[in-house]
């Protein structure tokens, strides 16, 4: 700053004695001027933020488990910035739509997405010309939360457990329907690993989002759906549909009577959808991290882990940098499985 000063405050009667001084001095001055001009206003905006509504891309229809744990995080958000958090449905492709739409939006904090395993981990294998990259097109801000995969079916399937289930397929490959959220969607990739395992043969019917595909299963046009627990619990408690296993490694507290996968011979079996608040990459590291000490102070609150509990799901945060590794370590590990199984989408 001293420089700056001497700089700023000689004659020009002193420029005259000394021209070389004069072209340095204009040069010097208009970038000065030109870093003062720019500098508060950035500084500013990022102070000030938000001033303004926030778009959430959810990138799935409404009404299936993605939209449900992100509008519960929108009304929180919403409450904690003092500006409306506004939910963008963009379903489609498994939900790569929507998450390529928030990868391509203005990296100024006022879009957010919320990123899912589908989005950000089976993605990445299960797409070879995928129009995002799920790591460096984003600004992970947080975890939410985590939700086992349930396997259901249409109560008029003859099929009480896992192991009549898996029976009943055999006797009829090819001839059973099962539905997804769409091609390449954890609901997609979960019944397909199951097939893998149990060596059964059914029919894939995708559909476009999670709650069109339950309704397609309440309606008996397709058996079963191994879908996320927000989507699905409801209509199981309520008699609609029949769970017969979780995906996860240990018993949901939701269903605690429901066995896992892998305590019923399919050891090593681990189905689970995670959900997480990302910006564009390029967003300004204070918008960040205001946004994740908000996401931090909601997800341990009571209410907000009353309203996952009642979906079946678990509030979880973690760090930004946490963030970015379970994604990372993710996407390595999805890559392999669908590599295993053969599925490709592209």
């Amino acid at each position: 700053m001293a420089a700056v000063a001497v700089m700023r405050f000689q004659t020009s009667k002193e420029r005259q004695m000394n021209p070389r001084v004069a072209p340095r001095y204009r040069t010097f001055t208009a970038a000065l001027v030109a870093l003062l001009a720019c500098a508060p206003a950035s500084l500013l905006a990022q102070s000030d933020y938000p001033n303004k509504p926030i778009r959430l891309i959810v990138p799935f229809p409404a009404g299936g488990s993605t939209d449900i744990v992100g509008r519960v995080v929108a009304q929180k958000l919403s409450e904690r910035l003092g500006q409306q958090v506004v939910v963008d449905n963009r379903g489609g492709a498994g939900g790569t739509i929507g998450t390529d739409a928030a990868a391509k939006a203005a990296p100024d904090g006022y879009t957010l997405t919320i990123g899912t395993t589908s989005t950000h981990a089976v993605a990445a294998g299960a797409y070879s010309k995928l129009s995002y990259h799920p790591a460096k097109d984003f600004a992970p801000v947080s975890l939410v939360a985590i939700t086992p995969y349930l396997l259901v079916v249409n109560p008029q399937v003859k099929a009480n457990d896992l192991k009549d289930f898996v029976a009943l397929a055999k006797t009829m490959p090819g001839k059973m329907n099962y539905a997804s959220a769409g091609n390449g969607s954890t609901t997609h990739l979960a019944m397909e690993m199951l097939k893998d395992a149990a060596q059964i043969n059914l029919q894939h019917i995708p559909y476009k989002g999670n709650a069109q595909a339950d309704l397609a299963l309440l309606a008996n046009e397709v058996q079963a759906v191994f879908g996320s627990m927000p989507a699905l619990l409801q209509h199981t408690k309520a008699g609609k549909l029949r769970p017969l296993a979780v995906g996860t490694s240990q018993r949901s507290p939701a269903l605690p009577d429901v066995p896992t996968v892998a305590e019923l011979g399919y050891p090593g079996f681990e189905a689970a959808l995670w959900l997480g608040v990302l910006a564009p990459a390029g967003t300004p590291k204070a918008v960040i991290e205001r946004l994740h000490k908000e996401l931090a102070a909601i997800v341990p609150t009571a209410d907000f882990k009353l309203a996952m509990e009642r979906n079946g799901a678990d509030a979880v945060g973690n760090t930004p940098e946490q963030f970015a590794k379970l994604i990372a370590d993710e996407s390595a590990r999805y890559i392999k499985v669908v590599k295993a199984i053969g599925l490709k989408l592209d």
